[in-house]
């Protein structure tokens, strides 16, 4: 059977982000990931939700098989088979999908186009089901917030690497989910100076 990938950042944030998910969530639902990667994040999560169903999904065709791999690993019968999906693209799911109670998406934006912001806003908005919630996960700045040395030195090393990267300020990536139909309902600090960020459709 292939090993499934490893990132030890997962490994280390999945249980403080599980608990906030304990506290927003109801007690069942249906949620999809955008961008799983490893997909350490949506295992953890099916298996201490276990009345919630899990889609994973990720850009990159290879990631997928990994994913898979980890699901029928850890033997999670909540968990569906992860899928193919590019947030730049106009059409997400089959338009018989149904709208999902939860979306979450760790560890991306700062690592892709700030046109990957505004896709996953406008995504989100079309694929939520009233009452449910966008959790973004991640390094953030802030206008009222001082930002850390760590996150400062996380930016310059991102833009270094590709100019399109960097850290997002939340203020920004909150003018995008208005224009969306989306509103910040609550912030959550988390360690490593990371946020989790539950955004709501509009009324």
């Amino acid at each position: 059977m292939l090993q499934p990938a490893f990132s030890p950042a997962a490994d280390r944030n999945k249980q403080v982000i599980l608990e906030v998910l304990q506290q927003v969530l109801p007690a069942c639902g249906t949620a999809l990931e955008i961008a799983s990667g490893t997909g350490q994040h949506l295992a953890w999560f099916a298996r201490h939700l276990p009345q919630w169903r899990w889609q994973a999904t990720d850009a990159h065709a290879p990631a997928l098989n990994s994913i898979d791999a980890r699901i029928m690993q850890e033997r999670l019968s909540n968990a569906r088979t992860p899928l193919l999906l590019d947030v730049l693209s106009p059409v997400w799911l089959p338009a018989d999908t149904p709208a999902f109670d939860a979306i979450y998406c760790a560890n991306m934006l700062h690592i892709a186009p700030w046109a990957t912001c505004v896709a996953l806003m406008r995504g989100a908005a079309r694929h939520l089901a009233p009452g449910g919630l966008l959790l973004t996960y991640g390094p953030y700045l802030e206008d009222a917030v001082p930002p850390s040395p760590g996150n400062l030195e996380f930016d310059r090393d991102l833009r270094a690497r590709n100019p399109a990267w960097g850290l997002r300020r939340r203020e920004d990536v909150e003018q995008e989910a208005t224009r969306a139909g989306l509103r910040l309902v609550q912030r959550f600090a988390l360690p490593a100076n990371n946020l989790l960020l539950a955004w709501a459709l509009s009324s």
